[in-house]
């Protein structure tokens, strides 16, 4: 049986026929050895036919496609034209060994031609990439480099293209960010509240929030200069006036120490630090829930923007989430317990980030691992629509949120959820609605606009606004009464042959009339035409006598 190799290079598609191969026995050492020398590789393997490709575009098409297994109508045209017919009912008498067992798979689908890639076939397509430069002639040295290295940028650089406003990595980094801010943030404000109870050790009782109490510290710094006449700006902070006042009371009758001046103004100095850090932790949530509903607005209006970012963090980006089965995703995050429990033959955890969720803290005990299962479930959902999805919208998500609801009312209640199916079909319906919506609004815009642009027309055209030139303004004057006068006679001639109309009573014969004149002076025009064509034919005529006879 005869074997051909299909050799996808990056300046076109090769085939090559392999001969000799019963001599060889098909033994994958002896092909070893075979070949790194081109004389005896040569005497088994040479070039049937190469096709290149056109433009860098196409290669690269090419390429994208090959790397999926997808054959194309070019790679399909290629074959057909070079390989033997593959007669219907008969086995055929050949073989095309194939790189990739995907791309062999999909060619034997569509177009019946044997496939096969095993250890011997990749051994072959090995040797052919090693001596690919020597099998064709016109190549020039450099040549096939230069096709590999610009293909391979432009493949990556197609790979690697992506939707800047969809960029998953900004929210690992964000979340990250924020979680290691939160750490800083409660150590630093400790650190606060020991350091300035030593001065003033109420305050910790009165005051719980740390950002509250770094704001104080650095407004109240000295406790013994606190009096009445601070009662404004402590509300302003705490809002509230009997705390306030509370504070004040508490200044006055404080068991703490007095600090020198420098150590208050190093506390002060440090407070500051710690409400900036407590602002920017702030700004960031804010930049990590604008991220979220860009990038995965299903997933972050189900299960939050805090937990479905740890989600995405966690399994390293968002298709990465979307290719997880929900039954991964349920315990995502809780993997040490997973793997001791495997280990100690224990029980398996039921849960892992996603216990985060407000669902399962509001689940029942006995239905907490129901609920998890569940949630996972819709999570799953979500954050494949947001992966795979063409248009950003959060109606999938508030719908699954809802079901998720449903859920929770029937463990606590007995109350029926809906169907998966009724609820998916209402989405869709909401999503279609909406589009809808949107294209009528630009349309109705487009027209007022133009509505707008005709009423600014006229208006200027009634005001006498219309811009002409200055030097030709009597002239136009002129013309526009004559016209107006012209105008005024025709309605007056209308009006009398209207009249006469009436009174005869013969509209119609009258309208021939009208016709037959323009027709009899039409042919009157035709006749002075033709008239004036003969005589001046005449008149050369006798110029032309005369200069004979002189």
């Amino acid at each position: 049986m005869a074997v051909y190799l299909l050799y996808e290079a990056a300046s076109g598609y090769s085939l090559f026929l392999a001969h000799g191969l019963d001599q060889i026995g098909q033994n994958t050492e002896a092909v070893r050895s075979s070949v790194s020398d081109l004389n005896r590789f040569g005497k088994v393997v040479q070039l049937a036919a190469f096709h290149p490709f056109e433009q860098a575009l196409d290669a690269l098409n090419q390429c994208n496609s090959v790397s999926e297994g997808i054959m194309t109508d070019e790679l399909r045209n290629f074959l057909e034209l070079n390989l033997p017919k593959v007669k219907e009912g008969k086995k055929p008498k050949f073989s095309l060994g194939v790189y990739e067992p995907k791309l062999g798979s999909h060619i034997f689908e569509v177009t019946k031609i044997p496939c096969q890639s095993n250890e011997f076939v990749l051994e072959l397509l090995r040797g052919v990439r090693l001596h690919f430069d020597r099998f064709i002639k016109d190549l020039k040295p450099g040549d096939l480099e230069k096709a590999q290295l610009g293909l391979s940028h432009s493949y990556s650089r197609s790979k690697v293209k992506f939707n800047v406003n969809r960029v998953d990595n900004m929210v690992i980094q964000a979340i990250f960010l924020l979680d290691t801010l939160d750490k800083d943030v409660n150590s630093f404000s400790m650190r606060v509240r020991e350091w300035y109870s030593w001065h003033f050790p109420e305050l910790v009782k009165i005051v719980n929030d740390n950002y509250l109490y770094a704001k104080l510290a650095k407004t109240i710094r000295d406790k013994s200069t606190l009096s009445e006449d601070n009662l404004e700006e402590l509300t302003d902070i705490v809002g509230d006036e009997d705390k306030a006042k509370e504070i004040i009371e508490a200044a006055k009758a404080s068991m703490g120490q007095d600090l020198s001046d420098v150590d208050l103004l190093n506390v002060q100095q440090f407070a500051q630090k710690v409400m900036n850090l407590s602002e920017y932790r702030k700004k960031l949530y804010d930049y990590l829930v604008t991220k979220m509903n860009d990038i995965a607005p299903n997933l972050a209006s189900l299960i939050g923007e805090v937990v479905g970012a740890r989600l995405i963090s966690h399994a390293g980006s968002l298709t990465n989430l979307a290719k997880c089965p929900s039954s991964t995703l349920q315990i995502l995050g809780a993997e040490k317990a997973l793997f001791r429990a495997l280990k100690t033959k224990g029980n398996t955890p039921k849960y892992g980030l996603i216990f985060h969720s407000s669902f399962i803290g509001r689940a029942s005990a006995r239905n907490k691992g129901r609920m998890a299962r569940y949630l996972a479930n819709k999570c799953s959902i979500a954050s494949r629509i947001d992966c795979f999805a063409d248009n950003s919208t959060t109606a999938f998500g508030e719908k699954l949120r809802e079901q998720v609801e449903e859920r929770l009312d029937f463990y606590d209640k007995g109350v029926a959820p809906r169907k998966n199916i009724d609820v998916m079909k209402s989405a869709m319906e909401s999503t279609q609605s909406k589009d809808t919506d949107m294209e009528t609004e630009e349309v109705t815009i487009e027209a007022s606009e133009k509505k707008s642009k005709k009423k600014s027309k006229s208006a200027a055209t009634e005001n006498g606004d219309v811009d002409e030139p200055a030097t030709n303004g009597d002239a136009a004057e002129g013309k526009s009464e004559k016209k107006k006068k012209k105008k005024d006679k025709r309605k007056l001639d209308e009006e009398d042959e209207e009249m006469e109309d009436a009174n005869n009573g013969h509209a119609e014969e009258d309208g021939t009339g009208k016709k037959k004149k323009k027709k009899k002076k039409s042919k009157h025009g035709e006749a002075d035409g033709a008239d004036l064509a003969s005589d001046v034919k005449k008149k050369k005529k006798k110029k032309s006598k005369s200069e004979d006879s002189d």
